[in-house]
């Protein structure tokens, strides 16, 4: 397989594009509590709708045959309540997705069980009036982190040491005193390959509620630069939506106001973002607190939802007039795996009833990188252009959305690439993939390319083997550690090497991959077990 040539192309306005656009059609569900989420709950790559209680998680797991087969489990009482965000990923990397309740008071974890079937409530003593929260690889370790906006202080994150134990840290990452912080959003604005963060803030006086840009530096720093971006507005805003708008191959964003006036800003490519709100389309007066974008009608242009208005996107930073009642801000992904993006707000599921245009959805496995593959970009190639986005979790400003990656293509019958760059470096390509289907992409299984600080020199022996695996490497054992994958991105089996081998007789017949760190080098190997 080849390597893309980097290019920049702008998709052409949709011709007829009103005979392109989609309706909805609503469906009342049982659910519990005001709290939801659209994610695959138990790895089954097909998004489940979640509602949660302070001792409940209600979710409504999405069958292959269509339907939903509705299953209620008990938790202990969750210290805090998610009544200001939730964020659900899998942090611990056991196959099942965690969740993370943002409260007025503090921050709870719900950790999943290794059978999805019971949840661990895990909460802190520290103080935090939580606003947007995130799952994101903070410092690029292979590990989910947490990120949560303070509302009225500093904000707070908590590090993955690996095995799912989080620490609590507060500072670095948007440090006004008196917070004011309401929409994270972490993103690649830059195209340097690690992921930066956007506050959308509000309230108080001028600096407290002046947008931030927190640029990832690569070396574990970052630094607040919105000004020098033009993304430095003190108006009240309590949340983004972050993608490539004209399909130029760089990250745009529509800020939302709550109060005021929204505004689009187009990324340059070098660094800076110029305003393009006149004439775009965004003027529309409908305010509030909840912004995203998806591809609703499948035409290959970014569309946005905003406070119940829906605006379809052109694909060149303008916007169709907005569309009221038919499909409300909530949580989006595929509840049905038709290909078209679904929503549900309030236990109201808003059935997207399609076109004839073809799609693409990517579920990401991480090995190297996070199991979820967060801060992956993945990027195609069709006869009309190329597309990009984002694997991210947190969007808009209360719930979460679907990690699987969609696109659409339009009248496309053909994807000709498919590029896939997760944050540990390694570089997956595809050729000519099938359109209309949901495909899962393990990282390393076209092993395209790896990270600087990643080299190839690690012999793994006997391969296949039955017993254990013997390693050689030349930068030596000294303070070396491991970790080995299976085929669905699953971490199996890790551990401080001991010696120069492993056992690894209790993991079942199949294709594995180990990741060997030392010193800071990172080295990968595939083996067979017998």
């Amino acid at each position: 397989m080849k390597k893309i040539i980097p290019m920049i192309l702008v998709f052409a306005a949709c011709v007829n594009h009103m005979a392109a656009q989609v309706n909805f059609t609503n469906e009342n569900i049982s659910t519990v509590g005001s709290s939801r989420a659209i994610v695959d709950m138990n790895g089954d790559d097909l998004d489940d709708v979640v509602s949660v209680t302070s001792s409940n998680v209600n979710v409504h797991y999405q069958l292959e045959a269509g339907g939903f087969n509705t299953v209620n489990i008990p938790t202990s009482a969750a210290d805090n309540t998610a009544s200001w965000s939730m964020a659900a990923a899998d942090y611990d990397g056991n196959g099942f997705t965690d969740l993370l309740y943002g409260g007025g008071s503090g921050v709870t974890f719900m950790r999943a069980n290794n059978t999805g079937t019971g949840f661990t409530e895990i909460s802190g003593p520290e103080y935090v009036f939580s606003q947007r929260s995130n799952f994101v690889d903070i410092n690029n370790d292979g590990h989910l982190d947490a990120f949560v906006c303070h509302d009225v202080a500093p904000n707070v994150y908590y590090i993955n040491d690996g095995s799912g134990n989080l620490e609590f840290i507060q500072g670095g990452l948007g440090d006004y005193p008196s917070g004011g912080n309401y929409g994270s959003v972490w993103i690649d604005y830059d195209n340097d390959g690690d992921m930066d963060m956007f506050i959308a803030k509000c309230g108080g006086e001028t600096a407290r509620r002046t947008n931030q840009m927190l640029t990832n530096n690569g070396d574990g720093t970052f630094t607040e630069n919105a000004a020098e971006l033009g993304l430095d507005d003190p108006m009240q805003t309590w949340s983004s939506a972050w993608g490539d708008f004209d399909n130029d191959g760089d990250m745009d964003v529509f800020v939302g106001a709550s109060t005021g006036s929204h505004k689009l800003m187009v990324n340059n490519g070098d660094n800076t973002f110029s305003d393009v709100t006149a004439g775009s389309g965004v003027e529309f007066g409908s305010t509030g607190i909840e912004n995203t974008k998806y591809d609703f009608d499948n035409d290959g242009n970014l569309d946005l939802i905003s406070n119940g208005a829906l605006l379809f996107g052109n694909g060149d930073m303008t916007f169709d007039a907005p569309i009221f009642g038919e499909i409300n801000n909530g949580s989006f992904g595929d509840l049905n795996s038709d290909g078209f993006v679904d929503g549900f707000d309030n236990g109201t599921i808003s059935w997207n009833d399609g076109n004839a245009n073809n799609w693409l959805t990517i579920t990401t496995r991480g090995t190297v990188s996070n199991l979820n593959g967060i801060g992956a970009k993945l990027e195609i190639v069709t006869p009309t252009g190329v597309q990009i986005r984002e694997v991210r979790i947190g969007e808009g400003f209360r719930n979460s959305s679907t990690l699987n990656t969609h696109f659409g293509i339009g009248a496309d019958t053909e994807i000709s690439q498919l590029t896939i760059k997760w944050p540990s470096g390694i570089v997956d390509v595809y050729d000519d993939v099938n359109i209309n289907e949901i495909i899962v992409s393990v990282e390393g299984e076209t092993v395209l390319g790896v990270n600087d600080n990643e080299v190839n020199d690690l012999i793994l022996y006997p391969n296949p083997t039955t017993e254990r695996i013997n390693l050689s490497v030349a930068a030596g054992f000294d303070n070396a550690v491991y970790m080995i994958y299976d085929v669905t991105g699953r971490k199996v089996l890790n551990g401080k090497l001991e010696g120069r081998s492993i056992d690894v007789s209790k993991l079942s017949t199949g294709n594995y991959v180990l990741r060997f760190i030392n010193n800071g080098s990172v080295r990968i190997q595939k083996f067979v077990k017998n």
